[in-house]
């Protein structure tokens, strides 16, 4: 079998490439940095090296491709984020149909199924749509919640201001993914092709409301009763702002936020629960630590 994988090394796309080699396919990896071609090679893959928002790279990249998994790379250089990720978007969707790959899977998220108003989101809402109309396609989207990972992003403000936050907060509980689990259930779809039609398969690993969260990560960091507090929409835009994040970035993150404060964006996935992942929190809680203390 041959697999087009993008997302270069990130940390979906690296496990899932080691996965499909191990199983004796044939991989291409898409990469726009010629600096990874020599590690993606490393792995037992061949680098593709361009840019997703190349249409003619991405569809001769994906010529002759028994599937392809999809995802669309963050950016912080783009001035409007959803108009970037509708072009990559329309350039997979494009390539798809060019070279008639009837086999996908798309790394999609938690709230695609609002289609928008989630800001970032918003763009794998839109690329699941059009991959949905492709006539006679298996795909099967992947969406997982929030990535554990993210909370690292809650180390300086801990350190400057000494709490937890976000635009969101309350009684819901924050379903939460570790990014292992992402790249198995993407490598168990690709190495088995077993699903016909559209299919959606959310992914999660713990459920914990935000208090919970700065509980655990302060007793973890040597800081217990650090509180997460809930900013206002306004606050935690000009505060992304403050830290140097570009406009679409910090406007697109608290419209999100604001779609899990609301009880929008998981309102899905709770009447769809898939079987938890073996990370939980507190597990987590040691490498958050970890990066606190680095």
């Amino acid at each position: 079998m041959k697999y087009v994988i993008t997302g270069s090394l990130g940390h979906i796309s690296k496990p899932l490439t080691k996965e499909l080699v191990k199983a004796g396919n044939q991989v291409d990896v898409i990469t726009s940095k010629a600096d990874n071609a020599n590690a993606i090679e490393a792995l037992g893959a061949k680098a593709l090296v361009g840019s997703v928002e190349d249409a003619e790279f991405i569809s001769k990249s994906f010529a002759g491709a028994d599937a392809v998994y999809l995802m669309i790379p963050p950016t912080l250089t783009a001035s409007h984020w959803f108009t970037y990720m509708k072009q990559v978007a329309d350039n997979y969707v494009e390539a798809v149909q060019t070279n008639g790959i009837k086999n996908v899977v798309q790394l999609s998220s938690i709230g695609a199924h609002l289609r928008t108003g989630t800001g970032p989101v918003d763009g794998l809402g839109y690329l699941e749509e059009k991959l949905q109309a492709i006539p006679g396609i298996n795909v099967m989207f992947l969406r997982p919640s929030f990535f554990f990972y993210n909370l690292f992003n809650q180390v300086g403000l801990v350190k400057n201001a000494g709490i937890f936050g976000a635009n969101y907060g309350g009684e819901e509980k924050m379903v939460l993914v570790d990014t292992e689990d992402i790249a198995s259930a993407a490598a168990t779809a690709l190495l088995q092709l077993n699903f016909t039609g559209i299919n959606i398969q959310y992914i999660a690993s713990d459920e914990r409301t935000t208090d919970e969260i700065a509980k655990l990560l302060g007793e973890a960091i040597g800081k217990p009763g650090t509180p997460w507090v809930v900013f206002t929409d306004e606050q935690n835009e000009k505060g992304m702002l403050d830290a140097g994040l570009p406009p679409t970035v910090a406007e697109n993150y608290t419209t999100m936020g604001k779609s899990i404060r609301d009880g929008l964006m998981q309102a899905d996935y709770w009447k769809n629960r898939p079987t938890l992942g073996a990370l939980k929190l507190e597990a987590f809680a040691q490498r958050f630590a970890a990066a606190y203390n680095g």
